[in-house]
Order: structure tokens, then sequence, then C-alpha cells
């Protein structure tokens, strides 16, 4: 298992060719292999996030990155849709309120770290501050390029300050971006999701992939990894996603908080 997903991973100072990448990987697994052991790891998710949430000496944040229709609300969902919600909060970022805008890029991120004890989830990030806004170009190249460092040194104050961070691109190929943009089209159910705006973003396609290599590039450290998953398959994207964030809380070591001190022989009449 820690094969599958370590390939993966962006290694520290590797430089990322999303061309190069599989989209459609399934790790030889076919899709009732996955949702069985997916079904699995939802389990332990549940346990390790009550451990997490018991001992309060670690927080997990889980970056979801990706173009559109790559998945990210459904991986949320999927992945750790089973664990209690006292213990885990999903943030999206959208474009930045007046009262954001008027303060550096990173402070509203920092304001939705997750303390000790929570998972929490990024729909979005502080990355689409070296992706949207250097693909449709809002504020100037000097800036956004100022922005990598920055972040860097932003995820390794966490990282020392006990968050532990896992970041995901969800990697679609375009084909499969163009039947899921059709498939919400003619869903009923899924409309409410299409905006004529997405067709827009489609149409840089090329820049946001160079957008991307660069952060993930410029930004998978030892403490803030990258990875890079196949995302064209649901179920399998699923998966890979939830290895990972299992593994990671259970490299934590965590064991239960003992009885308080005083309680023991107490009786309850």
């Amino acid at each position: 298992m820690g094969e599958d997903v370590d390939s993966y991973r962006v290694e520290p100072g590797e430089r990322v060719t999303l061309a190069e990448r599989a989209t459609d990987d399934t790790g030889g697994l076919s899709k009732k292999e996955a949702k069985k052991e997916l079904g699995d790891l939802r389990d332990a998710l549940d346990t390790l996030q009550r451990l997490l949430y018991a001992t309060r000496r670690h927080a997990l944040l889980v970056v979801l990155q990706g173009m559109d229709t790559s998945g990210k609300d459904g991986t949320i969902r999927k992945v750790l849709g089973g664990v209690n919600p006292q213990g885990c909060a999903v943030t999206g970022f959208k474009v930045p309120t007046a009262e954001e805008a008027g303060h550096d890029f990173l402070w509203r991120i920092h304001r939705a770290v997750p303390p000790r004890g929570m998972i929490g989830v990024f729909n979005r990030s502080h990355y689409e501050d070296v992706l949207v806004v250097r693909v449709e170009e809002l504020v100037p190249k000097q800036a956004w390029k100022r922005r990598y460092d920055a972040i860097n040194a932003f995820e390794r104050n966490l990282a020392e300050s006990d968050v532990h961070i896992v970041k995901f691109f969800l990697h679609i190929s375009k084909d499969t971006q163009r039947e899921r943009l059709c498939n919400r089209l003619e869903d009923p159910t899924d409309r409410w999701k299409f905006r004529a705006a997405d067709l827009e973003t489609r149409a840089k396609w090329d820049a946001y992939q160079e957008a991307y290599e660069e952060a993930l590039s410029r930004c998978s450290t030892s403490y803030a990894p990258w990875y890079v998953v196949p995302a064209d398959k649901k179920w399998y994207r699923n998966l890979v996603v939830a290895r990972v964030v299992a593994r990671t809380l259970r490299d934590l070591q965590m064991e239960w908080p003992p009885l308080e001190e005083g309680a023991e022989g107490i009786e309850i009449a």
C-alpha cells in the first residue's frame, strides 16, 4: 500500500510535468476491490479521527486542488463522510471578500487552519494565489512570484506547530473534464454546479497546467508534500486520498488518553 501512494508523491526539488503523469491509473485494482478497501479505510479513519480529537496533540490539514470537475467535493464526501463532524471542518476558498482582500493573501487561510484535535479540509486553498491569480493576471507577476516562498514558510510554521499537512492535486484529463461538464448540463441534480465561467477556465487549460506544475514543483516539501492523484476514475481517486490520510494519522502513533487522575476505583451510584 505504501508504495502505491508514494508513487504519486512529489519529492522535494522534483520538477513536475503533468503530461507525463497518468490521469487514468487504477493501481491494478478493480472498482470492486478499491471500494472494499475504501470501506475499510473509512472505518479506520473514524477511529483515527476520534483518537486525534481525544489526544489533542496534533491537527491534520488536507488541501484539495484541481481543475473544475476533478472531484474535490466528491472526495471529501467519500473519504471523510464517515468521521464525526464535530472533529472535522471543511473550508472552501472562493473570491476574497472585501475584508479578506484588505489583508495579505494568507490572512484568511491562517484563520481557517484547524486547531489541535481537528481535521481541517481546504476545498481550494492558498494555492489559488499562485494559480488563478497568475493565469488571470490579477496581480503583477513580481507579486505572485514571491508567494511560493511565503507559502513554504507558512506551511513550515504550521508543521512546527503540530499541524500535519497533506496536499492533493486531483489530476484529470481534458477529455474527462469535457465529459463531466456535459454530464452536469444533462443531469437535473447537477445543473446547479455548471457555470459559464467554467468554459472560460477550460479554454486556458494549458496555462493552468503550467501554473500547477510550478506550484507542485516549488511547494512540495518533506513537511507538506503534494500528491498528484489520478482522478479520471473517481473510485480510485478516493482510495488514494484515503490511503494517504489514514497513513498520515497512523504515523502519529496516537494512544487513547488514560482515565483522569483520581478517577480510579470511583463508584457511580
